[in-house]
């Protein structure tokens, strides 16, 4: 998937706050200028969630259906409108301000999303590895779902959440973690595009 995070860049985050924004980004700026999604088709969520084997240990083998896909673009909506609240008093993503959910009908939509499927830890400790644990739950679509809400509560509840902000770059729709305090926009490229049009509107307005 081109969106996902670069975890060079991010290292320092939590798994949970990783995949929260993962989910987000599949909303993203198409090359026409408008906005694209990858999570169109039943196909496009088999690609992303099998793309996320290290987060989610049901991926492998996983094949979403209809149901998986509404359910899943549905949590999205709330995510992304909870972000939006989160960035709060910037200005959300471009692609989600004539979109945003009501925030009681979000937070019902993720609440009710992660408590689909119980989950307990589940510990694995490998010869050479420090011993991690995974939250696992009942096989199935409805864990996927699950575990993608627990991740966005557990994202919005937490530290990470005080460095989300929204790209405002031209025709940039992402929403990332502020790395530095001078960080403006989620990528070089979308910094050199802002500045290219600042320059281009300064001589505009001396003409």
């Amino acid at each position: 998937m081109r969106d996902l995070i670069n975890k060079d860049i991010t290292s320092d985050i939590s798994g949970d706050a990783r995949l929260a924004l993962d989910l987000a980004l599949t909303v993203r700026h198409g090359g026409d200028g408008g906005i694209a999604d990858d999570l169109t088709d039943t196909a496009g969520l088999t690609t992303w969630v099998r793309a996320h084997r290290d987060a989610l240990p049901v991926a492998d083998g996983f094949v979403a259906d209809e149901a998986a896909l509404r359910a899943v673009r549905e949590l999205r909506a709330a995510v992304r409108t909870l972000f939006a609240r989160a960035v709060r008093p910037g200005e959300p993503s471009a692609a989600d301000a004539a979109r945003l959910l009501p925030l009681a009908e979000a937070l019902r939509l993720l609440n009710e999303a992660a408590a689909r499927v119980p989950t307990v830890p589940v510990l694995a400790w490998a010869d050479d590895a420090e011993p991690v644990v995974r939250h696992q739950g009942v096989r199935g679509e409805a864990e996927i779902v699950a575990l993608l809400a627990q991740a966005a509560v557990a994202f919005l509840a937490g530290a990470d959440r005080e460095r989300l902000r929204a790209c405002h770059a031209p025709r940039c729709v992402r929403y990332f973690l502020k790395e530095h305090p001078r960080q403006e926009w989620c990528r070089p490229a979308c910094g050199n595009r802002a500045r290219v049009a600042r320059h281009h509107e300064r001589h505009k307005q001396a003409s």
